[in-house]
């Protein structure tokens, strides 16, 4: 991009962007870990709902790396006192765990003794 139209332009549009998170941040609606934000609607939905919702809003279902990010997830749980749905499937060894992507996880914060596939991990 060349010219001071288009440094006006960039600039209108991080006022508008800065705007728009101040009000879903009004209303317990995104919360941010380190460069990535977390949003949620607080609606209920099944798994590929959820899933396919985040993509169709150019994201992707929370997949905690680090105990921040798990934070920024258990504020939504908090929040809406429900649970929340995690980009994290069974792998083909039973007990075992892994991103949607078939990525090796590196992070986990399990309860003692989870997971059980109970529904308390």
């Amino acid at each position: 991009l060349a010219g001071t139209g288009n440094r006006d332009v960039i600039h209108e549009l991080e006022y508008r962007i800065f705007r728009l998170e101040g009000v879903l941040r009004l209303n317990k609606m995104i919360t941010e870990s380190g460069e990535k934000i977390f949003a949620s609607n607080g609606g209920k939905a099944n798994f590929d709902a959820t899933v396919e919702k985040c993509k169709e809003a150019g994201g992707s279902i929370a997949t905690p790396r680090n105990p921040g990010e798990n934070d920024a997830i258990l504020y939504f749980v908090k929040y809406f006192n429900t649970y929340a749905y995690l980009g994290i499937k069974q792998s083909l060894i039973p007990g075992k765990f892994q991103p949607l992507n078939g990525a090796p996880l590196n992070y986990t914060n399990w309860y003692s003794n989870e997971p059980s596939g109970k529904g308390e991990e």
